[in-house]
């Protein structure tokens, strides 16, 4: 396996032709070099600019794209394990199937982004604008959604056990059939959410706004 060298000592991996993912073409291998060049010195190197670039299936594992703009990028299946995406742009952005398993993503811009079946676990989403994004069968376990704008967000069937929902905004959030065992909701702003099914085994409901909420079936509700 060949490895690109980066400033400071950072490596990004090129993925055999044989692996599950994509190697890094020359020019956003060079993209993300004068990136980490931009976030050492702002007067160094260039801010990324990714928009709408196609990155399905690539390795970007343990990458840092903190503050880049990635507007309606496509990062299907992409491997972003350990990437620091924090404050970044990925509004309208597709990452469905991508694995963000402890990603940073404190303060990212995910509007109406796609996130269908990710995996975030153990992510962080403290701040993160979720709102009206697109978040089904996403794999949430322990992940940290305090004070997230999840307004109108589709959360159907999502597993959020043990999450970090704290001050989190969920109205209209469609939270049907989520698993929120062991869940944080404290100060969670869940009016008008749909509940419906969904398993609060556990989950601390201290002080949630509840207002309107649909709890139809919900399984373990304290109240």
């Amino acid at each position: 396996m060949a490895e690109v060298s980066l400033p400071d000592g950072v490596f990004i991996n090129w993925t055999d032709t044989n692996s599950q993912y994509k190697p890094l073409s020359p020019e956003i291998t060079k993209i993300l070099a004068n990136h980490l060049e931009w976030l050492s010195d702002r007067t160094r190197g260039k801010k990324a600019n990714l928009d709408n670039t196609n990155l399905h299936n690539v390795n970007l594992m343990g990458v840092n794209l903190s503050y880049a703009d990635l507007f309606s990028v496509n990062l299907r299946h992409a491997n972003l394990m350990d990437v620091d995406l924090s404050y970044a742009d990925l509004r309208f952005a597709d990452l469905s199937g991508a694995d963000l398993t402890g990603a940073n993503l404190y303060h990212a811009h995910l509007f109406d982004a796609n996130l269908f079946n990710a995996n975030l676990m153990d992510a962080d989403l403290t701040c993160a604008n979720l709102s009206y994004t697109y978040l089904t069968g996403a794999f949430l376990l322990n992940a940290n959604l305090s004070y997230a704008d999840l307004y109108y967000t589709n959360l159907m069937d999502v597993d959020l056990r043990g999450a970090d929902l704290s001050n989190a905004d969920l109205r209209y959030a469609d939270l049907s059939n989520a698993d929120l065992r062991g869940a944080n909701l404290i100060f969670a702003d869940l009016r008008h959410a749909n509940l419906e099914s969904t398993d609060l085994t556990g989950a601390d409901l201290s002080n949630a706004y509840l207002y309107a909420a649909n709890l139809n079936d919900a399984v373990g509700f304290p109240y």
